[in-house]
């Protein structure tokens, strides 16, 4: 999404702000195994699309006392053993029984596969509207209605957008069950794979009062218009209070949200209200390419009102202040570029860890060859990063020990060398854990800087000499207090 959403509180902006393209794998059903099996096994690797999804919803339920429902929609998919798989969640919009999310979701649509997606709406709770929205317990917001459907049913539709009646599932049968939960409306686009970035200011002049004892709040709604005509918003900006010549924080734009830059968008002034019920203000239809030309000239366009009589020029205009266009590069432009991963590690030697001879320390290896929780920490992440490491030798430390016959060290090699810190590979990164523990004795208390200390000369050798190299320093530490 555009990351130009408010960062006001107080209800000016959609909740939770992340970003929220997230990928979709197999949502697979169970009939489809043989298919998917005798495919596969001939080679044939199916028909993958990227698809884009965005919602919004209507006549929701009102679960709150002195406002409208703040809702969000989380999004999963029924895997082949019929466990539901969290797929990702919009934001929360403020007071609306009616929302359009701006949040998408990108999932892969198989051609061959039935993926069952199931959709649930929450209203989220007024002392969790601070927090991501990936951090909300669900259990915690109410829940407003769920709606389920194969992915192919929205593919399949003319305009690729698909309505389905909210409602309650089964296992809310010990609860009062409306007859009426609203209904969500599901729209689907194919990506169009695009690395470039549009940075805008905008600017707006000579707006009109729409509040009676202040000015006017406004901000801006940017949507996309789809070959069905639908609007879809793609982007909000923040909230200006008392202002009728506002300008807003850069707005960015990617060309894959919008399409292209000659597709249309619809650029909307609101004025902003704490009900949600939000004034048109005025709009006007512009592409990427007109906006960039309306910078050219250094002139502005007059938005219109639309009224039963046609559309209303007013004296109110746009601005395009800046235009400017970006490559994002990917971690795979990085990798082909040559940059490498440099990683870094440090364990916790302190004596909070237990006593490592016995089966409930943290630090005890068990004869049988199961990893302890420090060893599944140290494979987990380095065997996702070791790939990336050209020479495979791995600075790691230890602190919190005392080794023997001398103080205790909040920075001491893991090889236990007193020259070099490095070692080779993640094997030798847990051979030289085991061996540590066999050679110090655990101690206290748990401090940070010195291991960043030494990481960050090590990053920093690595800039001056011109090697492009992005530093990791995993620290692999109990939850207890830090002093430092």
């Amino acid at each position: 999404m555009g990351n130009c959403c408010s960062d006001d509180r107080g209800g000016r902006a959609p909740i939770g702000g992340t970003p929220a393209n997230i990928g979709l794998g197999n949502g697979n059903d169970a009939p489809n195994d043989a298919v998917h099996l005798f495919l596969r096994s001939r080679g044939y690797q199916g028909l993958f699309s990227q698809i884009q999804l965005s919602f919004s919803a209507s006549g929701l339920r009102d679960r709150d006392v002195l406002s409208k429902s703040d809702p969000m929609l989380v999004a999963y998919t029924r895997g082949r053993d019929g466990v539901l798989k969290e797929v990702g969640r919009t934001e929360v919009v403020l007071n609306s029984l009616n929302p359009k999310w701006i949040n998408t979701l990108n999932v892969t649509f198989q051609f061959e596969i039935v993926q069952t997606m199931l959709f649930c709406l929450y209203d989220v709770d007024t002392q969790f509207h601070q927090m991501e929205v990936k951090m909300l317990k669900l259990e915690e917001q109410q829940f407003l209605g769920e709606a389920t459907c194969a992915l192919s049913e929205i593919i399949t539709k003319s305009n690729r957008s698909l309505t389905l009646d909210l409602t309650y599932g089964e296992e809310y049968t010990g609860l009062s069950r409306p007859q009426n939960c609203g209904r969500l409306a599901v729209h689907a686009e194919e990506c169009i794979t695009s690395k470039t970035t549009t940075e805008m200011i905008l600017r707006c002049s000579e707006l009109e009062h729409k509040n009676l004892f202040s000015r006017t709040d406004p901000f801006l709604v940017i949507s996309k218009i789809v070959e069905s005509g639908m609007s879809i918003p793609v982007c909000k900006t923040e909230v200006i209070r008392n202002d009728l010549k506002p300008t807003w924080k850069p707005v960015f734009l990617n060309i894959q949200q919008v399409g292209s830059k000659d597709s249309p968008l619809v650029i909307e002034c609101f004025n902003f209200n704490s009900s949600g019920k939000h004034d048109l203000i005025g709009k006007l239809q512009k592409s990427l390419l007109d906006l960039e030309k309306l910078h050219s000239s250094v002139k502005g366009e007059n938005l219109v009102l639309p009224t039963a009589a046609g559309n209303k020029v007013l004296k109110s205009q746009l601005f395009v202040d800046t235009f400017s266009e970006s490559t994002q590069h990917t971690f795979l432009d990085y990798l082909a570029g040559g940059f490498e991963v440099n990683f870094m590690l440090a364990v916790d030697f302190t004596a909070s860890n237990g006593n490592p001879r016995l089966p409930d320390s943290l630090h005890y290896i068990d004869p049988s060859g199961r990893p302890n929780a420090y060893q599944r920490a140290i494979l987990e992440v380095g065997e996702v990063l070791h790939f990336y490491d050209s020479d495979k030798r791995f600075p790691a430390w230890g602190f919190g020990a005392r080794p023997i016959d001398g103080p205790v060290s909040h920075c001491f090699n893991l090889n236990g060398s007193s020259t070099y810190c490095e070692v080779e590979g993640i094997q030798g990164i847990m051979m030289a854990y085991a061996s540590a523990l066999l050679n110090v004795s655990l101690a206290g208390p748990t401090l940070f800087g010195p291991v960043i200390s030494h990481a960050a000369q090590i990053a920093g050798q690595s800039l001056a000499n011109g090697r492009h190299r992005y530093s990791v320093l995993l620290i692999i530490t109990l939850p207890v207090s830090l002093y430092d």
